[in-house]
């Protein structure tokens, strides 16, 4: 996305929702949350992070951690990564297993996407922001890529890859 006109929001979700900011990096909630959100998804980049190489990247001032409620519990999480001038990436987004298909996951990304363009803004050295992007791949839910491109992603770029086997 390079323009936040192209942000076309989502619905308000059927359930009451909260998106807060984690202000205080904690890398026992950012390990749940990455964990809760992607064990489905066959997240697992992060998990070889030990806490010192996680503590720097999470109290970088330019990483946001987004939290999304629902009557008080976790429901889903951003995280915005706003390190280089003018853009953000948003690292990691999605929902719990239990909050899927309930029409929450186009309003809590419309929220993330509005908070990495205004990150992309504070960023950005002449105060004009390039671009909000992301990346998804097909372990994602079959949710994703919809989600994405119906809050107006479009594609830049694929590439195709094979994973070793972990069971080998």
């Amino acid at each position: 996305m390079t323009d936040p006109h192209q942000l076309r929001p989502g619905g308000r979700p059927p359930v009451g929702s909260e998106f807060i900011q984690a202000r205080i990096p904690s890398l026992e909630y950012s390990r749940f949350l990455y964990a809760s959100v992607g064990g489905s998804w066959n997240w697992t980049d992060r998990l070889e992070w030990d806490d010192r190489r996680l503590a720097e990247y999470l109290e970088h001032p330019d990483v946001e951690t987004w939290v999304g409620y629902v009557e008080g519990t976790p429901a889903g999480y951003a995280e915005l990564d706003g390190r280089i001038p003018g853009e953000t990436e948003i690292a990691y987004f999605g929902l719990m297993p239990r909050f899927i298909g309930q029409r929450l996951g186009g309003h809590l990304l419309t929220l993330a996407v509005e908070r990495a363009w205004a990150l992309a803004s504070r960023t950005a050295p002449s105060g004009e922001p390039d671009r909000v992007w992301l990346h998804t791949c097909s372990d994602d839910s079959g949710h994703a890529l919809p989600n994405y491109r119906a809050r107006g992603f479009t594609v830049y770029k694929t590439e195709e890859s094979v994973e070793a086997d972990s069971s080998e």
